[in-house]
């Protein structure tokens, strides 16, 4: 019976974590990387998101792994590129799909940006440089977290293209972050992923100061990721 419920508890964790299914951008709908189906389908779907481990969480602030949600020790490289982009115009707003998020796993939507090569992003890959700007953020509002709106269908979240950047290539990196310490984590479970865009438009800017790197970003002693959403309060 021991054994039984451990398997349950197992199953039950599994299915507490997400991540991003699908999304609307430039009125087209555009379904990201499945990590429980493409590798295991041949040949492999063409996706404008790059790989993803699972819908497991990244736990340490220091590895490549924050980019993009991969898992180098098991082999998924989260900062592979994709094949495809999307394309849409500065100023339209992008609609992000989760998967149905658990209610425990409270805590920040935070999306960054970061120029590709006027060639595309599909050969792109940042590294550690400080190439990232961050476009959008949702913290704690009264008593509701950002993320407790991807704990009820359809578990949406949003963010728009700044209207004044600069048309070409661009990384997007979009992430929630879990603050619930009280689960016996010893800090921030970050939930990122990564998805590429064909920006257009007529604005002019091109992003070159308060550039940040993952990983880089965050520190692990930072106070918003060494944090207990259930003991701090605000």
């Amino acid at each position: 019976m021991k054994y039984f419920l451990s398997i349950l508890g197992l199953v039950a964790t599994a299915a507490a974590h997400g991540y991003v299914d699908n999304a609307t951008i430039g009125g087209q709908l555009y379904t990201f990387y499945q990590p429980f189906q493409d590798p295991y389908t041949n040949p492999t779907p063409q996706r404008i998101s790059r790989v993803i481990q699972g819908n497991g969480p990244v736990e340490d602030v220091t590895l490549v792994d924050l980019q993009c949600g991969g898992n180098t020790a098991g082999g998924v490289s989260g900062s592979k590129p994709a094949a495809l982009h999307a394309e849409a115009a500065a100023g339209s707003e992008v609609t992000l799909r989760w998967t149905l998020w658990a209610d425990s796993h409270i805590g920040p939507l935070i999306t960054y940006m970061a120029k590709c090569p006027d060639t595309g992003c599909n050969g792109y890959m940042p590294g550690t440089d400080a190439v990232w700007f961050k476009i959008q953020e949702e913290g704690l509002s009264g008593k509701t977290w950002a993320s407790q709106a991807l704990m009820k269908s359809p578990a949406l979240a949003k963010y728009t293209i700044p209207t004044c950047l600069k048309p070409g290539y661009y990384l997007v990196r979009h992430e929630t972050i879990a603050l619930h310490g009280a689960f016996n984590y010893p800090g921030a479970q970050s939930y990122p992923s990564c998805h590429q865009l064909k920006v257009t438009g007529s604005g002019n800017a091109t992003p070159a100061s308060n550039l940040v790197a993952f990983p880089g970003a965050y520190k692990g002693t930072d106070p918003g990721i060494k944090y207990n959403a259930y003991a701090n309060g605000t």
